[in-house]
Parts: C-alpha cells; sequence; structure tokens
C-alpha cells in the first residue's frame, strides 16, 4: 500500500528542519498549504450529456514568487497528491534558484475516454472557476500528467477572454506558434543529463560507454535515453506500463520510440532482427548498470526492494520515485542519488525561461535556452554537493536544506514570521 504523498513529503524535509534549526513559526508555514481550493466542472460530452469532473488548485508557498505548478489529468488524481505535488515544486524552485513558489493543479478524469472537443471544455470549465486564483504574478500552471502544449494553449485562450486582454504569462509549456519557448519540450529530460554528467564526473566515471536503464518512456524519459545515447552512453533497458525491454549489449533509443509510436509500446522492440528480451518493471530496477533513471511512477524504490538497487547513480526524472526509508538504504550501500527536487528540475527552469520571455516579448534561440539551462542545474547541483558533504548527508537531505534556507530567508524577508 502506497503512503500519503504529503506524509512524504514531510517525513522528507525532518532532517533538514533540524539541520538549520527550524523555528516554530516557519515549520508551521512550511508545513502546511497556504490555500487549495476544490471545484466541480461540468461539461457537454459529444452525445449532448453532461458530466461533472472535480479539479484542484494548490498554491503552497509563495514567499519567492508566484506559485509555478504543472496542472494533471489523471483519475487518480486525489487532492492530498496535489498538495504534495505543490509543496515539491516549492523546493524545486527554490533548489535551482527561480523567482517562483509551489504550486499544482488537477482534475479527476480518464482524458483518454475523452474526445479532444470534450476536453477543451473541460478545460475551459477548468479555468473559468480557477482564474481568479491565477495569473502571471500570481500561479502559473504548465503541463504534466496527461496535460501538454495544446491543454495550455485553450487555457491561454479562455484566460485572456476573462481578463479582456491577451495574458501570455499565465501558463507556461505552451507552443512555439503560441509564446512558447525554444527547448521547452526536452527540458526535463536535458536537465536530468546535465545532473548526470556533473554525478559521473564526480564520482570519477565516464560516460562512455556507461550503461543506462530507464523506468518510464514517456517525455522525460525518452528524452534522458535519446541525451545518454549521444554522448556515448549505452542504453540497456527502457520500460512503459505494459513492461521493459533489456538488451546488454545496448541498443539504439530513437528505433525504440519510433517503435513504441508505431505500437503503442516499447515491448517487443527488435533489435538486429531480434525481438529484444522482455523483463518487468520491478526487474529493470534491480539490474546491473551505471546509471538508473526512474522517469514514470512515485514510490517504486522502497524498504522491500532499495537493497536489490546495482546502479551506481539513481537519476530521479519523475517526482517522489524513492521513500524516505528507501532513501537510508541507498545512502549506506554508497549509491548516488540525484534528487527529484533537482534531477528533473529543467521543466521549471525553463518554463521561467518563458514567463520571462512572455513579460518582456523578447524571444531566445535554443542555443541560448539550453546554455542558461546548464548554468543553473550544474550550479545547483554543485551547490546541494557542497551541502551533502558539509553535513555528511545523503543528496536529497542537502537539496532539501538549501530549499528550505531560501524560502526561509524570504519568510523572514518578507516579515512573515
Amino acid at each position: 500500500m502506497k503512503q500519503d504523498p504529503f506524509e512524504i513529503v514531510l517525513k522528507q524535509l525532518e532532517k533538514a528542519k533540524k539541520i538549520i534549526d527550524l523555528d516554530q513559526y516557519c515549520d508551521s508555514i512550511l508545513s502546511h498549504p497556504k490555500s487549495i481550493i476544490e471545484v466541480h466542472i461540468p461539461f457537454h460530452l459529444d452525445d449532448d450529456s453532461v458530466r461533472v469532473c472535480k479539479g484542484y488548485r494548490c498554491l503552497y508557498n509563495d514567499a519567492r514568487g508566484p506559485a509555478k505548478g504543472g496542472v494533471r489529468y489523471h483519475p487518480d488524481v486525489t487532492r492530498e497528491e496535489v498538495i504534495a505535488l505543490a509543496a515539491w515544486m516549492t523546493w524545486k524552485c527554490a533548489v535551482v534558484d527561480v523567482p517562483f513558489g509551489g504550486g499544482k493543479g488537477g482534475i479527476v478524469c480518464n482524458p483518454k475516454e475523452l474526445s479532444q472537443h470534450e476536453l477543451e471544455r473541460l478545460t475551459r470549465g477548468f479555468i473559468d472557476l480557477i482564474a481568479p486564483v491565477i495569473g502571471p504574478g500570481r500561479d502559473i500552471p504548465a503541463p504534466d500528467v496527461y496535460t501538454n502544449p495544446q491543454v495550455m494553449s485553450w487555457i491561454v485562450d479562455e484566460y485572456s477572454k476573462i481578463k479582456g486582454e491577451i495574458v501570455p504569462a499565465v501558463v507556461t509549456g505552451k507552443p512555439l506558434e503560441l509564446w512558447g519557448s525554444q527547448g521547452r519540450g526536452a527540458a526535463t529530460g536535458q536537465g536530468v543529463v546535465y545532473t548526470i554528467i556533473e554525478a559521473l564526473e564526480y564520482l570519477g566515471m565516464d560516460i562512455k560507454n556507461a550503461t543506462c536503464a530507464i523506468q518510464g518512456y514517456g517525455n522525460a524519459g525518452s528524452t534522458t535515453a535519446k541525451l545518454l545515447y549521444d554522448l556515448g552512453a549505452k542504453i540497456v533497458a527502457v520500460s512503459d506500463s505494459k513492461g521493459a525491454i533489456y538488451e546488454e549489449e545496448g541498443f539504439n533509443p530513437y528505433e525504440v520510440e519510433k517503435f513504441k509510436q508505431k505500437t503503442g509500446s516499447v515491448v517487443g522492440c527488435p533489435r538486429q532482427g531480434k525481438i529484444m528480451d522482455k523483463i518487468s518493471n520491478e526487474e529493470l530496477l534491480e539490474l546491473k548498470c551505471d546509471i538508473l533513471v526512474p522517469a514514470a511512477l512515485e514510490e517504486v524504490i522502497t524498504k522491500d526492494n532499495a537493497h536489490k538497487i546495482r546502479a551506481k547513480i539513481v537519476a530521479e526524472a519523475a517526482n517522489g520515485p524513492t521513500t524516505p526509508e528507501a532513501d537510508e538504504v541507498l545512502y549506506k550501500n554508497n549509491v548516488f542519488l540525484i534528487p527529484d527536487i533537482l534531477a528533473n528540475a529543467g521543466g521549471v527552469v525553463v518554463s521561467y525561461f518563458e514567463w520571462m520571455q512572455n513579460l518582456h516579448a523578447h524571444y531566445l534561440d535554443e542555443e541560448t535556452i539550453n546554455e542558461r539551462l546548464k548554468q543553473k542545474m550544474v550550479k545547483a547541483f554543485k551547490e546541494v554537493l557542497g551541502y551533502s558533504n558539509k553535513y555528511k548527508v545523503h543528496m536529497r537531505t542537502a537539496a532539501y536544506v538549501l530549499a528550505l534556507e531560501r524560502v526561509v530567508k524570504a519568510i523572514k524577508l518578507r516579515g512573515w514570521d
């Protein structure tokens, strides 16, 4: 049985709170969301019947700037999950030092059962209800699970109608044709790779022929696989919800992506005329490899399997893939963990660049975006590593110490305490 995701957030904070000796008032602020609204969204289906879906938008903390965080469409969205994700966004933005707080949203629905027109009506209905609590200087949504640039286009259009003027900066992750940013689509995977390169260098390892297994082959997982492959790493396993494929000699992730687009899964993909071995997602996690990238679900590395992890580096492209109990096991076993609030922060960094470009109506080329992303990710990695060595704690606790210090400083400067 999975833990309450917000309970995991609070557990992850405990060590960091003790290290910085967090006072009781700031602790109370940071242990609760600032606000969360629940809405019920009626919308017409294509057969003219009416359905009502529940939606949420949480602003966890905005001490360092307007809240930032995605909107997910999924049947398993819960209030607790949205709060936990908004909290993680608070720490993530602080770790990479972008001037945002943390927010998150979600709608309880199965988008696979809805037509494009039904999704549009649902999205516009959601924005009509939450428009008073979002905006470029208040709370800025973005794509998340089962939402995409098209959904962001509907959001910016509906919000602009409500405000009576075009407001591109209300969301990020928009298409390039509608005020989006170069590099946004690959930003999360690109950020993961920048942190992996730094970890390899710190550990004295070479990326050439480093073996890598990736759980999850969505945007973050596939982008990470392709970028590592381009740098000379050997991709030995990838997976999706239907299972995993494994090839000890490695394979071309671009070919796997083409196969998945054609068939709907990585399972059954051939290499040199032979179908690659099928293994389970659980077996993938336990492969002997240099780099393991959990890029799919939360809580996949737990106290029950952490001792079986044989990777030298675990880079969390997904949010919350490792439980607090598993963190301790990995640390004792000398597995170098790059925590989610650092590893997968590339998306929010480039979202910050997009927001900034929207506000100033000045747009940057992809090379400039990637160079600025690299600077942010490398700086954050080195700062977290410095805290890890200073306090003799694993990288997750170090990241939380750094994030807490920055958020608490903002709280005190603003006089909230």
